[in-house]
């Protein structure tokens, strides 16, 4: 994993979008959003993109026109379950169940929503294939990158990744269940989960991910140095909040 480079996000020219500092080749283009500068009101306040999580369908609306300024096309917006469905971006509209999607079409945008679990962003070398993770740790523990990868149809040493904002290793608590479920894949998983007693963990999303691709000959790795729970002004966090926005990862072919 990189984790070298000095600055994994850089502000874009528009004050609530980050742009990922990676080295990718010529034509891969990618953002994620924040909380910031958006239309919704209340615990969605104020750039939320999710039409899912109650806010004002019309503040939803708002945002995501906003965000298309910066887009080549419309993202078709996942309905995200949790799950290891990748489907084509460029063969479904917006709704499909699905926690990820690829594309070989340039203008194609690939988007996820997330607020704690980690967005994964997949490029190869040759700038023909992308791809947008929705992983949360049921996603990840059940394979979601690796059904991903496997629909790209791109040798793992040809792909670079980039993780994104996601609950950080010193927040996130979960019970032995999960640790089970990442053990019973990897006895390797054991090095993500520090022990806090009475049958609690904290756990390190990020390195789970990082195994995760590692084992798929995927070692070109850039990871965002946030969390969302402690960042507060930044990004949303479910685990924080409660009721909250989802903040976009998005990425296309030029």
């Amino acid at each position: 994993m990189d984790n070298s480079v000095e600055n994994p996000m850089e502000k874009s020219g528009i004050s609530n979008l980050l742009i990922p500092s990676w080295h990718a080749p010529s034509g891969v283009h990618a953002l994620v959003t924040t909380r910031e500068h958006g239309a919704s009101m209340g615990p969605w306040a104020s750039f939320n993109l999710a039409s899912h999580v109650g806010d004002d369908a019309a503040a939803v609306a708002a945002n995501r026109a906003q965000l298309r300024q910066n887009l080549p096309a419309d993202p078709p917006w996942l309905t995200q379950v949790h799950g290891t469905r990748c489907v084509d971006a460029a063969q479904v509209q917006s709704g499909v169940e699905a926690d990820a999607s690829f594309t070989r079409q340039r203008g194609v945008v690939c988007a996820v929503l997330t607020a704690d679990c980690l967005p994964v962003l997949l490029f190869d070398d040759n700038a023909s294939v992308v791809s947008a993770v929705h992983a949360g740790w049921r996603g990840l523990a059940d394979g979601v990158i690796e059904a991903s990868v496997a629909a790209m149809q791109t040798p793992g040493e040809q792909l670079m990744a980039w993780l994104g904002p996601a609950i950080g290793p010193t927040v996130f608590e979960v019970g032995a269940d999960v640790r089970d479920a990442f053990l019973a894949h990897d006895a390797q998983a054991a090095q993500a989960f520090t022990p806090l007693g009475e049958g609690k963990w904290l756990c390190n999303i990020y390195l789970l991910a990082c195994q995760r691709l590692q084992a798929l000959n995927i070692c070109r790795i850039t990871s965002a140095d946030f969390c969302t729970v402690r960042d507060i002004d930044r990004f949303y966090s479910f685990r924080r909040d409660g009721i909250s926005g989802r903040m976009a990862s998005c990425i296309w072919l030029e």
